[in-house]
């Protein structure tokens, strides 16, 4: 699996790189600015991009606006962005075309080589993989809103997990009841958002996510 991977600091850039190597990714490119980083994703079309949000020259958003700019050129390039806060902007312009194939990790809250080289694959492979602070802060976002509002306490904690990329068992696991009751519950999130209900996870999370997305 070929990756492209953006990173203006030299150490965080150079372990990225060697822990993708031990698992058996091929680092394609690994940059360190914006326009290194637009460079490498058109020439090098890679299977998904790990991209930090803040590169030079600006020290903004250059790295999505990057990611975003290649996803709109390629569109469902698998993109996993790395920040040190929760921006809602930069999840909600990632999450608009809802093509798939996309994260938001925070830097300070990915505890082991495990769990970041999930969210990798799971993106690369068309998935999401939200943290669960960026997920709470779009729910949060929507409080008010009145489909939103239908949901009960149990239901929210679901979708929360949900649009972390969890199956129905790793749910029910997780909150320690059974997956005929996730499944149940599940099914009442989609009629009470309006979505359609589907068995494929990828799909259940990014409709999920276009949802919270809208307006």
């Amino acid at each position: 699996m070929r990756v492209v991977l953006a990173e203006d600091l030299f150490l965080l850039r150079d372990g990225l790189v060697r822990l993708l190597e031990a698992y058996g990714f091929k680092i394609a490119a690994a940059v360190a600015s914006g326009p290194e980083l637009t460079r490498a994703l058109a020439e090098e079309r890679p299977d998904v991009a790990v991209v930090d949000v803040r590169l030079p020259p600006s020290f903004t958003d250059e790295g999505l606006q990057c990611a975003l700019a290649a996803r709109r050129a390629t569109p469902g390039l698998p993109v996993l962005v790395l920040s040190q806060h929760v921006e809602q902007l930069y999840a909600r312009e990632l999450l608009a075309d809802g093509s798939g194939g996309v994260g938001y990790l925070l830097k300070d809250r990915v505890f082991d080589a495990e769990q970041f080289v999930d969210a990798v694959r799971r993106v690369a492979a068309g998935g999401t993989a939200m943290d669960p602070q960026v997920i709470s802060q779009l729910l949060t976002r929507r409080e008010k809103d009145r489909p939103m509002a239908r949901l009960t306490p149990r239901e929210r904690e679901v979708m929360e997990l949900m649009a972390q990329g969890r199956s129905n068992t790793a749910i029910a696991e997780r909150l320690t009841v059974t997956e005929r009751a996730i499944t149940k519950h599940t099914s009442n999130i989609f009629v009470k958002l309006g979505l359609p209900v589907s068995d494929d996870d990828n799909r259940r999370v990014l409709a999920v996510l276009a949802y919270l997305d809208r307006g």
